[in-house]
């Protein structure tokens, strides 16, 4: 992906989310065209003159110092996500840290994911790819041993599959998090051919995704409440939170529990009981390839 170019509009869009009386800028200009701050206006705001932010929304700005990013990120109110996407994007290119070789989960984190025996837990990893899951996560969101290697990803689920729109009750907000989480990893990782390939796909087969991808929001995994509309069991909420590996900050456990008494835990309880392991997956050369 063009790395000035997601530059440029991650920051015409926060831009034209500021209304010039939210940041205490009086309308000096007259009657306003476009939404948001003016350039001028930003740059003031921002301590910078206007030709230097205006090279810088265009991606024509070399080595922007960390200073001058956070200036402009305080005056685009930018939320930390944000202005460690905006970082990111800035970035020289001979700084960057490219992904390496395929992620690999290690022994001890799958066995603390199979440990989880009562509650739903997967694995997550670059571009959202779904790299290990327990019975209980298996049960509540997809079969994922039934599913091709290539197609066990979060965004591929969540825009291509249909049952999607059937599990999560409020989609809308599950699929703006999970591009919202994808535009983060994009920052990170903009070289990555993997995953400007699977945005190519998705852009021409979901105008969902196409229309959340030209927001340019960006969100990291954190946790929060997550509404489930199990087909045999009906709906459940659980609270979910995001637990990074300590060996590799682009492979995170994602963890669902519910609140001791209440309906969800019994809902759970029933769900384990649904939960039965699949047969092992075997690979060509005939040994066990653990989930």
């Amino acid at each position: 992906m063009d790395r000035a170019q997601q530059l440029s509009e991650f920051l015409k869009t926060r831009r034209a989310r500021l209304r010039p009386e939210d940041v205490g800028v009086g309308n000096f200009g007259g009657q306003r065209r476009v939404p948001g701050l003016r350039r001028e206006e930003l740059a003031l705001l921002a301590g910078v003159s206007v030709d230097y932010y205006t090279r810088l929304e265009q991606g024509r700005a070399r080595n922007a110092s960390p200073d001058v990013l956070d200036a402009v990120a305080g005056a685009l109110c930018l939320d930390a996500d944000e202005r460690a996407h905006l970082h990111n994007l800035a970035k020289p290119t001979s700084t960057r840290r490219r992904p390496s070789r395929p992620q690999q989960v290690g022994p001890e984190m799958h066995q603390a994911l199979q440990a989880l025996a009562t509650i739903p837990a997967y694995i997550i990893g670059r571009r959202l790819d779904i790299l290990a899951w327990n019975d209980l996560a298996r049960t509540l969101i997809a079969d994922f041993p039934a599913l091709p290697s290539a197609e066990r990803n979060m965004a591929r689920l969540v825009f291509l599959d249909d049952a999607s729109k059937n599990l999560y009750p409020d989609w809308e907000s599950k699929a703006r998090d999970t591009v919202s989480n994808l535009r983060l990893d994009a920052g990170r990782h903009p070289d990555d051919l993997q995953l400007a390939t699977l945005v190519g796909e998705l852009s021409l087969a979901s105008a969902d995704f196409r229309r959340l991808w030209a927001d340019h929001n960006v969100q990291g995994k954190t946790r929060g409440l997550k509404q489930f509309n199990h087909p045999q069991l009906g709906e459940l909420a659980l609270d979910y939170v995001a637990m990074r590996a300590p060996d590799d900050p682009d492979m995170t456990m994602m963890i669902y529990s519910a609140r001791p008494g209440s309906e969800a835990a019994t809902t759970l309880q029933l769900l384990a009981s649904l939960s039965t392991p699949p047969a092992p997956d075997v690979a060509a050369d005939g040994k066990h390839v653990p989930n």
